[in-house]
């Protein structure tokens, strides 16, 4: 054996380690995903699509097998194109554009039965490296009635294939160039197939292959990742007449579709495990960050709920309680049981203390806002005081002030509960951190996107409602 041959076998086995080593660090990485979803019955609905890609994609890994994606307008002979790499019609196809309505998958067994001399070629490296399981997808035309629907499925192909094949009949359209340009986004490996060359004399065929390469697609593909091919090419055949003189009929001949089956089996036995590995992850890191997108949302939302609850409930004890000293320790415990909900929502351990300790810092944050909330607080809370003890004596009159004070004493008490359960909804939603920016900065940021008159008059409507304060807004005016 060669030094220079050694050598390039001492390099394929290196390479072929890597990519047993990233196949390993994909399918670890992905069952953790898998595993630690956390998600609630209610984060679930409308994600079970996204949830059973995921898994399918582990099954992708255990099994190392590669996903073969055929895309291409209506008439291009895609369909055709994979029952001649099977060797056998396994997809429908028919003179009536559009016959593949839906997305449909077929496994390709390599070698089976090295019905040709380039498989068998491949069949044991193949093997050896477990990538003798291929599936093979055909999808709906792009340019077919309810293309929008069906381009939004192929897109979804798109991102779970590792190979795609780009259909076409001739040169290419601007729909086909566009369709190309947004399947080259998906970052993933393609070869054009120029299909039906058996429709063309030799020199047009040419004339169109050298159009598509030097001038259609030169920003799109290279050279190398085109390829032409007859599916079910028309080949003429002399049939013999009842009277014995011969006729000419077309018949369908033998697929030629050697050129693009080496193109595939180069790719995949020189990247194909590398491939299963990257555009899993690909997947995964996609599907992984639109749940964790859907996860926020929802928790968001029933924080918002939880944050509500908690200025109300502080308003209504602020209102309610004539005791000054009362209404800021009530505040303050009501405080930290929103904290510790909102903790709990978010699925992160905090002990009450711990919860103390963030609203201490909060508070220190908000600066001149809790200190102008407590001056308000002493202030009205005194006169709130003061006009209950004169209610019996003045016979019920000083009830309208004394309301009047309650209930705007109690939505400055609820405005920084807002504002505090805010706070702690973004500290928690970020994973229990303030993230690059300090305590200060992000209160700060929180604090001026609020908007203080609608939050306190909403506070205060509910309030009203709540505690049915008949014809209080007139008696205000009084």
């Amino acid at each position: 054996m060669s030094l220079d041959r050694e050598l390039d076998q001492t390099i394929l086995g290196f390479a072929d380690i890597q990519a047993e080593l990233n196949i390993c660090k994909a399918k670890d990485a992905l069952k953790e995903i898998v595993t630690n979803l956390d998600l609630t019955p209610e984060e679930k609905v409308g994600l079970d699509s996204e949830i059973s890609g995921l898994e399918s994609m582990l099954e992708k890994l255990e099994k190392a097998s590669v996903y073969i994606a055929v895309f291409g307008m209506v008439g291009r002979g895609k369909s055709s194109l994979l029952n001649a790499l099977l060797g056998e019609k396994l997809f429908e196809t028919g003179p009536i554009h559009g016959v593949t309505k839906t997305t449909k998958v077929r496994q390709w067994q390599l070698g089976r039965d090295n019905s040709t001399h380039i498989e068998s070629l491949f069949t044991n490296s193949l093997t050896s490296d477990k990538l003798s399981q291929v599936e093979l997808i055909d999808t709906p035309g792009i340019d077919e009635v309810d293309g929008k629907t069906r381009e939004l499925m192929a897109r979804q192909v798109a991102k779970q294939a590792d190979l795609l094949l780009f259909a076409v009949a001739g040169d290419i359209t601007q729909v086909e160039y566009e369709a190309l340009s947004s399947l080259r986004d998906a970052g993933k490996p393609i070869l054009l197939v120029f299909n039906k060359i058996d429709q063309y004399p030799e020199a047009d065929r040419l004339a169109i292959y050298n159009k598509i390469r030097d001038e259609r697609v030169r920003e799109l593909l290279s050279p190398d990742e085109i390829v032409m091919a007859a599916a079910s090419p028309l080949v003429a055949k002399a049939v013999q007449r009842s009277d014995g003189s011969l006729k000419v009929e077309m018949v369908r001949g033998k697929p030629q579709v050697e050129d693009l089956k080496l193109k595939i089996l180069e790719i995949l036995d020189r990247e194909g495990k590398s491939l299963v590995a990257l555009n899993s992850m690909l997947y995964a890191d996609d599907v992984n960050e639109q749940l964790v997108r859907r996860k926020m949302e929802i928790r968001s939302q029933s924080a918002d709920g939880v944050i509500w609850k908690g200025v109300m409930t502080k308003a209504m004890a602020i209102a309610l309680n004539p005791v000054t000293v009362l209404d800021l320790i009530s505040g303050a415990i009501i405080d930290v049981a929103m904290i510790l909900t909102l903790s709990k929502l978010y699925g992160i351990e905090m002990s009450q203390s711990g919860a103390v300790d963030l609203l201490q810092k909060i508070a220190i944050s908000m600066g001149g806002i809790t200190a102008s909330e407590l001056i308000a607080n002493l202030g009205l809370s005194s006169v709130k005081g003061l006009l209950g003890l004169a209610t019996p004596v003045t016979a019920g009159l000083s009830l309208a002030p004394y309301l009047s004070v309650a209930v705007t004493q109690a939505a400055v008490g609820g405005l920084s509960s807002y504002g505090i359960g805010q706070i702690t909804k973004t500290y928690l939603a970020n994973g229990a951190s303030w993230g690059e920016e300090s305590p200060k900065a992000v209160v700060n940021n929180i604090l001026v996107s609020l908007d203080e008159n609608s939050i306190m008059s909403r506070i205060k409507d509910e309030l009203i409602n709540k505690l049915k304060i008949k014809d209080f807004s007139q008696n205000q005016q009084q």
